[in-house]
């Protein structure tokens, strides 16, 4: 299949062009900067993101060019434009002040394939502090706005580069820009979309795996389930599915998502592990030793049930895109620990099969729709692998998680329940939401005539399309009242309710 290699030197908004040349029914591989694929017979063209570093920070991000040049048409975004300007012979120098926000193109080459269709003035988001000030010889300036002369610029038959990003909402024809090097300079076919990826998908997986057996560990998540159903359509019964309760799922959810399992046909393996992880995770408060201690007791349950199926030679995973990038990033700075991406294989001593690994989470529901999975499975919010331990703010005993599951149920509930005028349900127009016990905290409160001296719930929404970037969700008032007076009245321990605010960046959904 046609692909698309987006060589990634750092940038906070890489994964965001991705997803911007996903929407053009064109599949894209995400590699850090250094890892080109070079005999991959797919790749019909190349983008370089942009990277927090200058050209001439002595750590910045570099490629020999010449391994790509030539071959493939390259399309450079902000640092990416410097650097192959730099490299090539150009100038880059810091600007006079840092080129930061919207700007508008004053001056437009339509002629030249990348800006087909732009309109003059047309708005673009710039975000650099250095700038280019000379390009190399034969080199063409194809836009500039008022402050920036070489806003974009062509190399005859190979080579743009533009240092505003197309990628953003706020660059108006920045989709048009992808789609004018996507389509029209590559030559994408347009041929990715859910239905490709699930026929492509399972015939990978059935030269992946052979006659070899798979054993999988669910979440009960859409993640999980539906690498289960693509890897269960492509070898049938050779997969066993494992589904282990840490004791912190939410309220009655072991037993709902075991019977939604039997509903797909999956091979499935409960474990009921509660009581080890809770002593496991007793007086612990720090949240990084919190997640690793999970991962670790899910490892050690996860293998004494894979040891029973002797001849498993895989392990399948639902780790999807925005896992891998917020484990670990191109700069080797860890963010958090998610409980699905490392550790594993290297315990089990099997070979890992991640069928998901390049999806974003909306990307998996419309594969899991393909599929024809329920749609309740579908649009279930995300979860974190370690459930409520890390909505429980301090260290995590039963009680505690018994508090925060009732409170959470009352919340998720009203959500599935509340319908807004256009007919959907609040549950399906938010990506995610949860509870959060602040068990460190205690606020008085009067319930009747007496004194309380009890712990507060914050409540947690978010709107988002990959969980990489996300808004906290305007819930309505009278919705907002009648849950928090749900929660207060009927859930013992909690007497305060609040709402989080906060937006990612700079705050992440979850709390811990």
């Amino acid at each position: 299949m046609q692909k698309i290699i987006i060589l990634d030197f750092g940038s906070q908004t890489t994964q965001l062009i991705g997803r911007r040349v996903r929407e053009l029914d064109t599949f894209c591989e995400i590699l850090p900067y250094n890892k080109f694929p070079q005999d991959d017979p797919d790749v019909i063209g190349v983008i370089l993101s942009g990277s927090p570093f200058s050209v001439y920070d002595p750590e910045a991000f570099k490629i020999d060019l010449s391994q790509i040049q030539g071959r493939y048409p390259i399309l450079g975004i902000c640092y990416g434009a410097q650097f192959m300007s730099h490299t090539l012979g150009g100038r880059v120098e810091p600007a006079p002040s840092r080129e930061y926000g919207r700007q508008h193109l004053t001056t437009i080459d339509v002629d030249n394939p990348l800006f087909k269709g732009f309109d003059l003035g047309s708005q673009v988001w710039m975000s650099h502090g250095d700038t280019i000030t000379a390009i190399p010889d034969g080199f063409q300036c194809i836009a500039s706005t008022e402050s920036v002369k070489y806003a974009a610029y062509y190399c005859p038959g190979s080579l743009w580069g533009v240092q505003f990003h197309p990628e953003v909402f706020h660059s108006v024809q920045g989709s048009l820009l992808l789609k004018n090097f996507v389509v029209n300079i590559c030559g994408s076919k347009q041929e990715w979309s859910a239905a490709s990826f699930v026929d492509t998908t399972v015939a990978e997986l059935k030269a992946q795996l052979g006659n070899d057996r798979v054993i999988l560990g669910l979440s009960g998540g859409v993640d999980s389930s539906v690498a289960a159903v693509l890897i269960s359509r492509a070898i049938g019964d050779r997969l066993t599915c494992i589904f282990v309760d840490h004791g912190m799922l939410r309220k009655n959810e072991f037993t709902q998502v075991m019977e939604d399992y039997k509903c797909l046909g999956l091979n499935v393996i409960g474990v009921d592990a509660s009581e080890k992880f809770f002593a496991d995770l007793a007086g612990v408060t720090e949240p990084e030793q919190k997640r690793k201690i999970i991962g670790r007791d899910f490892i050690e349950v996860f293998n004494a049930e894979a040891k029973k199926i002797t001849d498993a030679r895989w392990l399948g995973q639902g780790t999807i895109y925005p896992d891998r990038i917020e484990s670990l990033n191109i700069t080797g700075k860890v963010i958090k620990s998610h409980h699905n991406v490392g550790g594993l294989p290297k315990e089990m001593h099997l070979q890992l099969c991640e069928p998901l690994k390049w999806l974003f989470k909306d990307e998996v529901r419309r594969v899991g729709r393909q599929l024809g999975m329920p749609e309740h499975l579908i649009t279930r919010h995300p979860f974190p692998g370690p459930g409520l331990a890390v909505r429980i703010l301090g260290d995590i005993t039963p009680e505690k998680v018994q508090i925060l599951q009732d409170a959470d149920d009352i919340f998720i509930r009203g959500l599935r329940e509340y319908v807004c005028e256009d007919g959907e349900t609040l549950y399906n127009k938010v990506w995610q939401a949860g509870a959060i016990l602040l068990s460190t905290v205690r606020s008085v409160g009067v319930m009747g005539d007496e004194r309380t001296y009890e712990h507060p719930v914050a409540l947690r929404a978010v709107t988002s399309t990959d969980a990489m970037t996300a808004d906290w969700a305007h819930l309505p008032y009278d919705f907002m009242a009648r849950v928090s007076t749900d929660i207060i009245n009927h859930v013992r321990g909690v007497n305060r309710v609040c709402y989080d605010i906060s937006s990612k960046p700079p705050a992440t959904i979850e709390w811990e």
